[in-house]
């Protein structure tokens, strides 16, 4: 259970994600809330791919641009769907149930990154960071 792909995930994209988080709650301090989501998304790609190339997929075969290519791709799409989530969810909280907007932007996006783990998860294990089993399914 614990050497599994799965739950390496969980660990490295819950620790990516602390990392998205912080740096948004940072970065809104000096940037709307909708562009410091975009920005905290990069930062927390960049601890994402290394972390999963390393420690979840274990993918030091494999090309690295090809890697970086797809793990771009799977998470611009990622981006768009943790966008939208995290927006949604604070309006839903902030208008709807009159929650404080900071907080409401705090759970919204907490939200949003968890929508988007998903998404992350599968496109990552199939596009990322294939195995051979993947990549003979795949054929």
């Amino acid at each position: 259970m614990i050497d599994h792909p799965a739950f390496r995930f969980l660990i490295a994209g819950g620790s990516a994600a602390a990392v998205n988080w912080l740096a948004r709650l940072m970065l809104s301090q000096v940037l709307p809330f909708g562009t410091a989501l975009i920005l905290a998304q990069g930062v927390g790609m960049a601890a994402g791919f290394w972390l999963y190339r390393v420690f979840v997929f274990q993918a030091a075969n494999g090309s690295l641009r090809r890697q970086l290519a797809a793990f771009l791709a799977v998470n611009a799409v990622s981006a768009g769907i943790v966008l939208m989530a995290s927006l949604a969810a604070a309006a839903v909280l902030a208008r709807g149930l009159g929650l404080a907007v900071p907080f409401a932007e705090g759970i919204g996006h907490a939200f949003g990154i968890g929508v988007g783990a998903v998404a992350n998860y599968v496109g990552h294990r199939l596009l990322t960071f294939p195995g051979p089993a993947d990549l003979n399914a795949a054929r």
